[in-house]
């Protein structure tokens, strides 16, 4: 069911926005979502997709596989920027500083041994952030999903100590990245550097960030139309590979 709705104080991202009036779509019980082409465009909601639905499994797979993604729990809301973010898997850049690290074998890397803690270190209070978008309902939601195989993460040590890590969705060749964390320099980026070994090793063909920001692009991150993204996403999630 769609129709327009006042949304006053709508909070994204810890800001707030006075009464705006919008015509999003409002997701029910059915599970479905519409064309994220059809995402509203204009600010502060450009993007937007949809409100409402749930954050179950089957919901969430749908909505990696059309290109969508949830961003905020109260109210939960849907998403597919235009442009969108990927890392190409074979232009991941690495800066000396940071190959230095790499090289000497600071840290230790894991696989999908922490993915809880890893959330919990994505959504913990941080310099220059005091809260995220990560919520109680996205903890519970991606631990599920991380139970029923589809989401991962990558976990960077030192010694007994999580230092940093990265998680995100895998749907064939697709890996979303959702977050990450450090709590030592360059431990997420280190992460991150295994994470894009990992995928190419593996054959995935498309890495999603959703969004660029300053350290994923000095990373080599890029932006690309949200028409090209889903084109090359439908491809990707038809492959036969895993994580």
């Amino acid at each position: 069911m769609a129709g327009p709705i006042c949304i006053s104080h709508f909070t994204i991202l810890n800001l707030q926005f006075p009464p705006v009036r919008i015509i999003p779509v409002i997701l029910g019980q059915r599970l479905w979502f519409p064309d994220p082409r059809e995402a509203l465009a204009a600010e502060p909601f450009a993007g937007l997709v949809a409100v409402g639905g749930d954050l179950s499994v089957p919901r969430l797979l749908l909505a990696y596989r059309s290109g969508i993604f949830p961003w905020t729990a109260a109210p939960l809301t849907w998403w597919s920027p235009d442009p969108r973010a990927i890392i190409e898997l074979d232009g991941f850049h690495v800066p000396r500083s940071l190959a230095k690290v790499i090289r000497h074998g600071v840290f230790r890397i894991s696989f999908d041994t922490a993915f809880r803690a890893v959330m919990a270190g994505c959504a913990a209070p941080a310099p220059g952030r005091r809260t995220t978008w990560i919520a109680p309902q996205f903890l519970r939601a991606y631990a599920q999903l991380h139970q029923a195989g589809h989401a991962h993460s990558i976990e960077c040590w030192q010694g007994d100590n999580l230092v940093g890590g990265v998680y995100g969705v895998a749907m064939g060749g697709l890996f979303a990245g959702e977050s990450m964390f450090h709590r030592v320099d360059n431990a997420s980026k280190v992460a991150l550097y295994h994470l894009v070994q990992h995928l190419r090793a593996r054959g995935f063909v498309l890495f999603d960030i959703q969004v660029l920001t300053p350290v994923t692009e000095l990373l080599g991150a890029v932006t690309i139309p949200r028409q090209a993204y889903l084109r090359r996403l439908a491809q990707a999630v038809k492959l036969p590979v895993t994580f």
